[in-house]
């Protein structure tokens, strides 16, 4: 089966769900080794001058999370925004906006992963420069699972990875007037997911 880009059209027929589907799919297609193929010089042109992806995902820079790859989606199907352990800081929340507000993004997905050395960082304490700024924001989660299980825990650095991804989930609701109304309206669909780097498989919340 070959891959195309969306169109506008496309695009706006699109449900939230039906979003949040095609990127189980895909994982699934992934996980298969069954990925779509693509014309990837056709892609190009056919987005040259306009784009309709029908996603965002926020992620963390981990090298091993390359997310177009793991939802097989190819050029022009959905934005991406990374920083390390997937935070939210008011430029995240403007990109978002942007893509569901401005450029019809149907559904925006808070991807943690296992093993998040973000999350190693916080649980460490770790101060280095600007990153210490970063960890501030993930160190309140820790503390907060830290109440309910030991941190020595060879569960817990996943444990802390996932209530972050929930917590994200939460400040985009709470921070974001515009993405709230659109949930609240049914126009888009925020959720959680994890990525396990030892399998590839993503599970949704």
């Amino acid at each position: 089966m070959l891959a195309r880009p969306l169109n506008k059209d496309s695009q706006s027929s699109i449900s939230p769900q039906a979003a949040i589907d095609e990127l189980r799919l895909g994982n699934q297609r992934f996980l298969a080794c069954a990925t779509l193929e693509r014309d990837w010089a056709k892609d190009i042109s056919a987005t040259t001058g306009e784009q309709y992806p029908f996603a965002i995902v926020l992620g963390c820079i981990d090298s091993r999370v390359p997310i177009e790859t793991i939802f097989d989606q190819g050029i022009g199907d959905i934005f991406t925004v990374r920083v390390a352990g997937n935070i939210v800081n008011e430029d995240v929340l403007g990109s978002l906006e942007f893509a569901c507000e401005l450029a019809g993004a149907k559904a925006i997905v808070v991807l943690g992963h296992t093993s998040c050395g973000a999350v190693k960082g916080a649980i460490d304490a770790v101060r280095v420069g600007h990153l210490t700024t970063l960890l501030n924001k993930i160190e309140p989660i820790v503390d907060k699972v830290s109440a309910s299980m030991n941190r020595d825990s060879p569960e817990f650095v996943d444990a802390v990875a996932e209530e972050n991804v929930s917590h994200t989930v939460d400040v985009i609701r709470t921070s974001s007037e515009i993405l709230a109304r659109m949930e609240s309206s049914g126009d888009i669909s925020i959720v959680g997911a994890m990525y396990d780097v030892t399998s590839g498989e993503v599970r949704f919340s």
